[in-house]
């Protein structure tokens, strides 16, 4: 349920209303604007509509939502929703340029890496620590040697850094290091994980699943929310279906569809979801045309020679000349690379 206050209703007409929610029992999720408050209920159905909350004075209004997420949703909050990590920012019209190699492979390798990222204008520092692979044959990454490794090339570029959670059970120690908490595709519905990022203070990068449908991939991010956490930025990254040409395919359709049904910030990543080096440039550019808040592309020193992912890995010249090709882009829809002076 969504309760809509009046124009300019006063702090203790929207107390009242979160007061008398909770002593029934549900939770209640402020989104206060300069003009318009909107309270988010979650709790028993029954319970919440027998309050007749229309009566109680400030409220304009009581929408009763049936689909599965409200915190994510574009009625419960109308504005962009901003992420800030660091010098970072995604989300209402800062556009975020993620960049770094699929794994941590040695401390020359990822510092002189994030230094080209940031000398071509770069946002964000990616790389693995903690590699899910499909073969347990395959490089897993180096763990926690790979995450200090990684905070030395962020703090020497002055670069924020994004990384993988792989299990719950690394939360703490990926946050000790980490400005920006990823969850694979493999861990989309990992609930457990979901709830314990609820109470992270750290932003959330939630890939979507490799079969996931779009309603998915918001009720995962309202898990998060949920918790407390609202700075959750959603990527896009390929979903499987019978194409065997790229690795997955990549739905920009849904990036469109997201953008009007939530108010998070949607990034693409166009490496994972092609496969393919050839096609990251041009599909990079078609993911901002189709309104995404960022990319997210894989690149290395040395791609031949990659611990994994070398195919769908692009050199630093690659990605430099990748981003003063995405920049005018940006220009003619007035949006900008999204960096702060730290």
């Amino acid at each position: 349920m969504l309760i809509v206050m009046r124009d300019h209703a006063t702090s203790d007409e929207i107390d009242h209303v979160v007061e008398r929610l909770r002593e029934a029992g549900a939770e209640a999720h402020l989104s206060r604007g300069e003009v318009k408050s909107i309270i988010g209920v979650i709790g028993d159905r029954e319970t919440i509509y027998g309050l007749e909350l229309e009566g109680l004075p400030g409220v304009e209004e009581v929408v009763r939502v049936l689909k599965p997420y409200k915190l994510v949703s574009r009625d419960f909050q109308e504005a962009d929703t901003v992420v800030r990590a660091g010098s970072a920012v995604v989300g209402g019209g800062a556009v975020a340029a993620i960049a770094g190699p699929c794994s941590v492979e040695s401390e020359d390798q990822i510092v002189s890496t994030a230094h080209a990222i940031a000398d071509a204008g770069g946002t964000m520092l990616r790389g693995g620590a903690y590699k899910p692979r499909t073969s347990p044959y395959a490089f897993q990454g180096l763990g926690e040697d790979g995450l200090e490794m990684l905070r030395k090339a962020g703090d020497e570029s002055g670069l924020p850094v994004v990384t993988e959670v792989l299990d719950v059970r690394d939360t703490d120690t990926v946050a000790a290091y980490a400005d920006v908490l990823q969850v694979g595709a493999r861990n989309m519905q990992n609930f457990m994980m979901l709830d314990e990022l609820g109470s992270a203070d750290k932003p959330i990068l939630l890939k979507r699943g490799l079969s996931a449908t779009i309603e998915e991939v918001l009720a995962a991010a309202e898990y998060v929310l949920k918790g407390g956490n609202r700075d959750v930025i959603l990527c896009e990254r390929g979903i499987r279906t019978f194409e065997s040409y790229t690795r997955n395919t990549l739905d920009l359709a849904a990036v469109a569809a997201l953008k009007t049904l939530t108010h998070l910030p949607v990034i693409v990543d166009p490496s994972h979801a092609t496969g393919r080096r050839e096609l990251i440039a041009p599909m990079s550019r078609a993911a901002l045309v189709a309104g995404a808040d960022g990319v997210m592309v894989e690149v290395h020193p040395d791609p031949e020679h990659a611990r994994c992912d070398g195919p769908q890995s692009i050199l630093p010249s690659a990605f430099q000349q990748l981003m003063d090709d995405m920049t005018p882009l940006l220009e003619l829809d007035r949006r900008h690379w999204g960096r702060e002076p730290v």
